[in-house]
């Protein structure tokens, strides 16, 4: 049977310590502060101030892989490291964002890590991986089934030293939220191509870029995930520089299968955490 290391347990004891101290005492004043904002899909002074506390303890960005351990201050998480931290903070739903930790960003920085050019890094991943921007994923369509990712429709061309989006995406999460700058775009640049795992892209479109409009956020089960949420989202001529492809054309279904693998296992992890609270089981003493 496999354990997890000396590493991963000492740092569970400290995010325990930490849960119990800053982050179930905050649940009600967060619904409270989330209630009242104008906005419900600003920034939160209380997440900031639970940040700043976060990496005072030196427990941030826990889920880099140890592939990748120069981005990280315990030289990297391997997944059965990395499940019983995930499953901690996975007690309070909105918890993983006060350690750097929360989808889709960790996704998205490990796209960046892994397929990012050293220009798309310095953009996009050093401020994520600092926390001072969020990112979406802009993957599932209305209008197919978008759980096979070669269904999807959004049109990607090539346009002289500009690439051309045309699309509509929903449920991406993310979008609705303030500090979101960046969307990772998956579409088809080559529809006709034989190998249909080859037809899709994926594209960086700043979400500030004439053509991306946010429609509405949307809801699950009657919730809106305020203040990050889900939206439904359009791209109506949106043109980014050639330079905003990611690994190559074509690629795209490539890069999904990558990032939503090491996702899968986070949620996973998170909901353990969540089933057993609901169960009464692993409370915070008192």
């Amino acid at each position: 049977m496999l354990n997890p290391s000396e590493k991963s347990t000492h740092i569970l004891a400290q995010l325990k310590a930490f849960m119990s101290e800053h982050i179930y005492p905050n649940e009600v004043p967060y619904r409270t502060a989330l209630h009242e904002a104008e906005d419900r899909f600003a920034s939160m002074p209380l997440m900031d101030a639970l940040k700043d506390k976060a990496k005072a303890a030196g427990l941030w960005n826990l889920f880099v892989p140890p592939e990748f351990a120069q981005y990280s201050d315990h030289g990297g998480m391997s997944f059965l490291d990395y499940a019983p931290l995930a499953e901690e903070m996975g007690r309070v739903i909105w918890s993983p964002e006060a350690f750097n930790c929360n989808a889709p960003d960790t996704g998205n920085m490990e796209v960046f890590m892994k397929f990012g050019t050293e220009a798309q890094k310095r953009a996009w991943l050093e401020p994520l991986l600092s926390g001072d921007i969020r990112s979406s994923y802009a993957m599932t369509e209305p209008q197919v089934a978008s759980s096979d990712a070669t269904n999807i429709e959004l049109q990607i061309r090539r346009d002289g030293d500009e690439w051309v989006l045309n699309g509509h995406k929903w449920f991406i999460t993310g979008a609705p939220y303030e500090r979101c700058k960046i969307f990772i775009v998956m579409g088809k640049s080559d529809p006709n191509n034989a190998n249909r795992h080859l037809q899709q892209s994926q594209i960086l479109v700043p979400k500030e870029t004439p053509g991306v409009d946010i429609l509405r956020p949307l809801t699950t089960l009657g919730y809106d995930d305020a203040p990050i949420g889900h939206a439904e989202v359009t791209f109506t001529d949106v043109r980014v520089p050639v330079d905003n492809l990611l690994l190559g054309e074509g690629r795209g279904f490539d890069i999904a299968q990558s990032r939503l693998a090491p996702g899968r296992m986070h949620h996973c992890m998170r909901l353990i955490g969540a089933g057993q609270r609901s169960l009464g089981t692993g409370l915070p003493a008192g």
